[in-house]
């Protein structure tokens, strides 16, 4: 029997993993993303704010001094392999294949949106910060949205490229607590299906349970985030080998390994962007 996969074979299950990759993360197309970074870690660049000061005639003008610094994020490294043990490449037939390449893809996928979820939580410790937590022993409704605009706006955090990442919980709970009539809701489909995608100028991204992480949770209380995101946002993604895959045989295994390669690191660029947003989720609202 042959041990060889066909480089046709090997180029199409590339590239279903690829395509499944790309739904399989929630959060990398809202943060600041730099690709191709060589070495263990990527510095990104942070200008500080400046402060105009009136003109004195036949006097020499004076330096803002505004600062540049910068912050570092580490990357680490990442595999999702799985043998198919199977004897010939008749065997990886279409539905295996696509299968496998799902099951590669999505956990390279909560991997990078994990990494995320973990600098979004340590913003609150990290240097420069300002304490911005809303909410405890509560459930999620729009009075914590509305917080949490009020935060991010004063601190001058523009509106556009707002998210608002959070649990499927906190999802339930403020879908209970506004009326099925409202019409604040019914232009963003919470009324056709249930489903949130936009309010108050933030984009919302659902996070369900996860193995890896997922959002932090202490007892009952999950932290959810708000945050500016976009190329100039406040967080930060610096990948140094960005997903791929391979394929081989092993013959010492009688089988097929094929593995997902990772290699990405995150930053709080600026943590005066990030919100920390406590629900308790043993809340259960009825209405």
């Amino acid at each position: 029997m042959s041990k060889t996969l066909t480089t046709n074979a090997a180029a199409q299950f590339d590239a279903e993993v690829k395509q499944a990759y790309q739904g399989a993360g929630e959060l990398r197309s809202t943060v600041r993303v730099k690709t191709g970074v060589v070495g263990s870690t990527h510095r990104f660049p942070k200008i500080g704010k400046g402060l105009a000061t009136p003109r004195i005639p036949q006097t020499d003008v004076i330096p803002m001094n505004v600062a540049h610094t910068g912050v570092v994020a580490t990357l680490a490294d990442w595999n999702a392999p799985e043998y198919t043990d199977i004897f010939d490449q008749a065997k990886v037939n279409y539905s295996e294949r696509q299968a496998l390449a799902k099951v590669i893809a999505d956990a390279i996928g909560r991997r990078e949106d994990q990494i995320l979820i973990d600098v979004l939580n340590a913003a609150s410790s990290t240097a420069g910060s300002v304490a911005k937590t809303v909410g405890t022993n509560a459930a999620m409704d729009t009075t914590k949205i509305r917080r949490a605009a009020k935060l991010l706006d004063d601190q001058g955090v523009p509106m556009s490229d707002r998210h608002f990442v959070w649990s499927s919980a906190a999802k339930e709970q403020m879908l209970g607590s506004t009326p099925a009539t409202s019409s604040d809701f019914s232009a963003v489909k919470a009324l056709v299906n249930g489903e949130i995608n936009s309010w108050m100028g933030f984009q919302y991204h659902m996070i369900e349970t996860r193995d890896e992480g997922g959002l932090p949770l202490s007892t009952n209380d999950r932290t959810c985030f708000a945050y500016h995101g976009g190329s100039m946002g406040s967080v930060g993604l610096a990948v140094g080998i960005n997903f791929k895959t391979s394929v081989d045989y092993v013959p010492e295994k009688t089988s097929w390994l094929s593995n997902g390669v990772f290699s990405a690191g995150g930053a709080a660029i600026d943590p005066k962007g990030i919100v920390d947003i406590t629900v308790d989720e043993s809340v259960v609202i009825t209405n």
